[in-house]
């Protein structure tokens, strides 16, 4: 990981909404493509009973041969499944792998299979919070997302919001350590509390997220825009940056208060994730 924060400008080309579609509807994967969602995710395991995996499997391989873009959840790695669904994906090059439950081994025994394939860790248990930095760094992994629902069940630790913020600050500041981009939160169940999923968002990106779990596509709107810099620090971040133009390499001093280089690093970054140049001539 490079001093100049490289990992903040990767994290802009990363989606910020990734919506869940049942991998036996294949019905759907074009709508929730067309959702708004920075990328679908066609879910082969926990949204498909065992008696429909094979349809969902090829429904997916089907999606992804006709050029549609996406991530594909696979079954874990100790069920029936995990090798079919490896086997299938391979014919899909173009299509992230997201690894369920992962672990190290798991992480290792999918890219081993999917050299060079971008693989989504989803920390779903403690046995995957122990492993957490060897999991950020293990081979072809280019992002982690939290699986709260599961991870409280096998911690037995009741409820999924603020309860497990101790451990999303864990995942947090292991993606930073591997220089991966910032993770994704786990999903919001209610699908009709707006404000509790705002509340949601807003707290995950406190602690260093940008991205969330979608479980329905009317969650995604909210997802993007709370997500999203407003329109405050947008323009906060346009006086920082061109602030420093103008000092020329001397002590950065705005509205009274000096500016240190890592909250310019971070206006930066904050430009870039707003499509805004660099340029200060242009701000």
């Amino acid at each position: 990981m490079t001093e100049t924060g490289s990992p903040l400008h990767a994290d802009r080309r990363q989606p910020v909404s990734y919506l869940f579609v049942p991998g036996n509807r294949p019905d759907r994967f074009a709508k929730a493509a067309a959702s708004g969602a920075g990328s679908i995710i066609i879910d082969l395991e926990d949204a498909v009973g065992p008696d429909d995996k094979d349809h969902a499997r090829a429904a997916a391989v089907d999606w992804f041969v006709q050029g549609g873009a996406g991530v594909l959840r696979i079954n874990g790695a100790d069920t029936p499944w995990f090798a079919p669904d490896l086997a299938a994906i391979a014919a899909c090059p173009e299509a992230g792998v997201m690894v369920p439950k992962a672990t190290v081994a798991a992480l290792h025994a999918v890219s081993s299979h999917l050299p060079g394939r971008p693989l989504i860790a989803l920390l779903e248990s403690v046995e995957g919070l122990l492993q957490m930095h060897d999991l950020a760094a293990a081979p072809g992994v280019c992002r982690i997302a939290f699986g709260n629902l599961d991870f409280g069940l096998d911690a037995r630790i009741p409820g999924t919001g603020a309860g497990l913020d101790p451990v999303r600050l864990q995942i947090a500041i292991a993606s930073r350590h591997a220089g991966l981009p910032q993770p994704i939160d786990g999903v919001t169940v209610d699908l009709e509390d707006t404000d509790a999923l705002a509340a949601d968002i807003a707290r995950a990106r406190a602690l260093g997220f940008t991205a969330k779990l979608c479980l329905h596509p009317r969650q995604v709107a909210v997802v993007n825009s709370v997500f999203a810099p407003t329109a405050e620090e947008i323009e906060q971040a346009r006086r920082i940056v061109a602030a420093d133009h103008f000092a020329h390499g001397g002590v950065l001093v705005l509205g009274g208060r000096m500016i240190d280089r890592p909250v310019l690093e971070r206006a930066r970054a904050l430009l870039v994730a707003a499509g805004i140049p660099h340029d200060p001539s242009l701000i």
